[in-house]
């Protein structure tokens, strides 16, 4: 398994092996000891599957606050998106910035989500389907978004024509400057 840190060092891609022959192929997409090796010690407690049936999803980006906030191990198991993670935590060297990876059923890479980062994604071609591991069970009370085009954050969306599909919730999101510290100086 190979882990490399990202552009945030506390954002990792993980690249799991695949081993394949005439039946198709095999592969551990997690494996605690080769986390752990590479200093990532990690409970998961709740797996979340995704299906966007339409190019164009934008999904994100999501949070969930102190105490419950998620640590999240992302992989598109089928089509294509583009998933970004955005450093939220106040004080942070890198607070306000992002990294993105496409992550596909074909390139088989995964991105290690830690808490105290918003993250979403956008969906590339139709019918994606997204899995993660959490670290925490979700808590409504606790959710919570900031814009996807918030300008601040630089994310380059490679957008439809049309512009992204939304929901409700993620249309009316604050911008992250309008936001209270999420993560405030000590919470992470």
């Amino acid at each position: 398994m190979k882990i490399t840190p990202l552009a945030i060092p506390d954002v990792l891609l993980i690249e799991p092996p695949r081993y394949g022959d005439a039946r198709g192929f095999f592969s551990e997409v997690w494996k605690r000891s080769a986390l752990a090796a590479a200093g990532l010690v990690v409970d998961f407690v709740q797996d979340n599957h995704s299906l966007s049936r339409e190019a164009g999803v934008l999904r994100g980006l999501h949070f969930q606050r102190p105490p419950h906030a998620q640590g999240k191990l992302v992989r598109c198991s089928r089509g294509r998106v583009l998933d970004v993670a955005v450093d939220i935590r106040e004080g942070s060297p890198s607070y306000g910035r992002h990294v993105a990876v496409e992550l596909s059923a074909e390139n088989w890479r995964q991105i290690w989500v830690p808490r105290g980062f918003a993250h979403g994604f956008l969906t590339l071609e139709p019918d994606c389907e997204v899995l993660y591991k959490v670290d925490a069970e979700y808590n409504r009370e606790a959710d919570g978004g900031i814009a996807w085009d918030d300008p601040a954050l630089g994310i380059a969306w490679p957008l439809p024509p049309g512009g992204p599909i939304l929901s409700d919730k993620d249309r009316a999101a604050p911008r992250l400057s309008e936001a209270a510290p999420i993560f405030p100086k000590g919470s992470w």
